[in-house]
């Protein structure tokens, strides 16, 4: 299966109709164009997805905002996985065991690196499942073999 049916299956709840991954980060964060000429971020860290342009001008502009270029790239978390994991390999990504969401650490032991299919999926899953709770709320994770 090609990363654009895994968001689509993964991710097709909030409404995404992907058609092409435009760009991707080394935290396995994806810049997804849809059916309709909208651009999505995809932040497995965080577990969103979401229109960020609504069309590529509306990108290109973005892709000045310093801000976003920050967020972006990553570079001080990224530095710090690199340095306590290795470089990646293709198809991984660096990612939090933990994800923020759900109140995991930016760096030390909750890095990892796992590959860019299971993050989409993981964190489309999450975020499914968490959608409707208020903020704050308690959450148990719950791990099956």
């Amino acid at each position: 299966m090609s990363l654009v049916d895994e968001i689509r299956q993964s991710w097709g709840w909030v409404g995404i109709e992907p058609v092409e991954v435009v760009g991707e980060n080394d935290f396995g964060n994806l810049i997804i164009k849809d059916v309709d000429g909208k651009y999505w971020r995809l932040c497995p860290e965080d577990c969103y997805c979401e229109v960020i342009a609504a069309n590529r001008a509306e990108l290109d502009q973005l892709s000045t905002d310093q801000e976003f270029l920050h967020d972006w790239y990553m570079k001080a978390l990224v530095s710090l996985a690199s340095d306590k994991l290795g470089p990646l390999t293709d198809g991984r990504k660096y990612c939090l065991t933990i994800p923020g969401i759900l109140g995991g650490a930016y760096g030390g032991d909750n890095l990892a690196i796992a590959p860019q299919v299971e993050l989409v999926r993981f964190s489309g899953d999450i975020a499914r499942q968490i959608k409707d709770l208020p903020p704050g709320s308690q959450i148990k994770l719950k791990v099956v073999d």
